[in-house]
């Protein structure tokens, strides 16, 4: 069966339309991927403080002011792909992202995400890129997904051989991370 974006509670605007992605037969408590909007700067800005210890050794530099309630609602305002909430719970647990969208002939795109420490080592990095997946490959006809992890980074690289993402290699100094150039393991998913 196809997986099609559909209404789910709660529900969050996309623009002019209504959409939340869960698993079809999931049950109430599974993994939900939503539109992320501008009212949920604050939930963000709180769920990014209490983890800037845990994200900052794999992270890229961020702005003074990144983690503020202001700092989110300008990133949330930017741009630059489709972001998504993971929540868990009626709580936003992560973030999971599509960017640098190629169209055209080579249909791609850059998955991030991250779960917030408390909610790490439960499945929901595994399950909400799951929905990803689907959405990205059945509604936006993507063609190939590509993420990158640091090379010591086995948590995400689990993640992703979970959702059929295959070894693409080694790209040496790839992301100014902890202000040293760190290599990452690309991945990559073909439809």
């Amino acid at each position: 069966m196809p997986f099609k974006l559909r209404a789910a509670q709660p529900q969050h605007s996309a623009g002019n339309r209504t959409l939340a992605v869960r698993r079809p037969g999931g049950d109430a408590a599974a993994v939900l991927i939503r539109p992320l909007e501008a009212a949920d700067a604050p939930e963000l800005a709180a769920l990014r403080k209490r983890n800037h210890a845990f994200l900052a050794p794999f992270e890229p530099y961020r702005a003074e002011g990144f983690a503020s309630e202001a700092g989110q609602a300008a990133w949330l305002e930017s741009g630059g792909g489709i972001r998504f909430a993971i929540v868990d719970d009626g709580a936003i647990a992560g973030t999971i992202s599509l960017s640098d969208i190629v169209r055209g002939p080579l249909q791609r795109a850059s998955v991030g995400y991250w779960v917030a420490e408390e909610h790490n080592g439960r499945g929901l990095a595994s399950r909400a890129l799951a929905d990803l997946v689907e959405y990205s490959f059945g509604e936006l006809e993507l063609h190939r997904l590509e993420a990158g992890t640091m090379l010591d980074n086995a948590g995400s690289q689990r993640v992703l051989r979970r959702n059929g993402f295959t070894e693409i290699g080694v790209s040496r100094q790839h992301l100014l991370i902890a202000g040293a150039w760190r290599d990452h393991l690309l991945f990559e998913r073909v439809a």
